[in-house]
């Protein structure tokens, strides 16, 4: 298996019309949750992927599970309970940029995942690790979970990667999410935060005084996301800028960031330089951010190859 997640993955009723979502008559139903997005778009292009999580034995949770199957994700290790409902979320429609998202989510089911849950053996199976904070942030057992997933890999002598996604709204204080972030992104090898997730989480400006930070500790390598002109890396071996893609018209920003890391993702497990592998995340960001779902616009390897050969990049 070439990669490995978990976090919870969410229903989302998504307006069907513009406007506030207080005044939303009608709602479709969609996967939702940035450890999702990061899977879907990893099996796409092709590489296996499989998701750790609890969901309730409810219509909820047997929808999640028949859209993530659908996709070819693994879902062979994901538990179904009674005792706990599956989140879900309410987000507005736009004609473009953000959208309004609302939660429901607390006390799910994905939130009591710990590590009684871990299987040492399944997480081994795979090549690659990727964590976002989101999981983190959910609950106490989520975070023991986390650590304990990232330190197991690591001594597999496995890749990790870790996206902050940083919901303040999901922690306490802004301190003790500074401080947890910043010590799981030090486990990982592959940093992706965004320039203004860097900002606060370093109290650092510039894009390589963040990446040093961060390199200083241990990590390995740090794209930073710039929006859409593009990222910044840096690794021991070397630094620089790779522009992002012209994009026509903004529809839905949602997911943008993780189509982005499964970008960056596939294209180092397929050995691809860092610059490469980077541009290959700026386009499926690009191509994301053109759809109004938060997976939607995530490509095949054939629709991504006739992207990047025919758009244009940003100067």
């Amino acid at each position: 298996m070439a990669a490995v997640t978990f976090g919870e993955p969410m229903v989302m009723f998504r307006a069907d019309e513009v406007g506030e979502l207080h005044e939303a008559a009608a709602f479709s139903k969609a996967l939702a949750g940035a450890e999702s997005n990061v899977a879907i778009g990893l099996c796409r292009l092709g590489h296996q992927t499989g998701y750790i999580t609890k969901l309730g034995e409810d219509s909820l949770g047997r929808f999640i599970l028949d859209a993530q199957n659908k996709e070819g994700i693994d879902t062979s290790k994901v538990k179904l309970t009674h005792e706990k409902p599956t989140g879900l979320l309410l987000k507005s429609r736009v004609l473009n940029g953000d959208p309004k998202v609302e939660y429901y989510r607390k006390g799910s089911a994905a939130s009591t995942l710990g590590i009684a849950d871990f299987d040492p053996d399944y997480f081994a199976s795979a090549a690659h690790l990727h964590v976002t904070g989101i999981s983190a942030a959910l609950s106490p057992s989520m975070l023991e979970f986390s650590r304990h997933a990232m330190d197991y890999m690591k001594s597999q002598n496995r890749t990790i990667s870790f996206d902050p996604n940083l919901r303040p709204v999901l922690w306490s204080d802004q301190e003790t999410m500074i401080r947890t972030i910043n010590e799981l992104a030090c486990r990982s090898d592959w940093f992706f935060p965004g320039i203004g997730e860097g900002r606060l989480l370093t109290g650092l400006e510039e894009p390589e005084e963040i990446a040093d930070f961060y390199l200083k500790q241990g990590v390995s390598l740090v794209v930073i996301k710039m929006g859409p002109g593009g990222a910044f890396y840096k690794s021991l071996q070397g630094h620089g800028f790779v522009p992002g893609f012209k994009v026509e018209r903004v529809v839905d920003t949602v997911g943008a960031g993780d189509g982005f890391a499964a970008g960056v993702i596939s294209g180092l497990l397929e050995k691809l330089d860092v610059q490469s592998a980077v541009s290959r995340g700026n386009a499926i960001g690009a191509l994301a951010v053109m759809s109004p779902g938060d997976s939607d616009g995530l490509p095949s390897r054939a629709e991504l190859e006739a992207f990047m050969a025919s758009a244009v990049t940003v100067s």
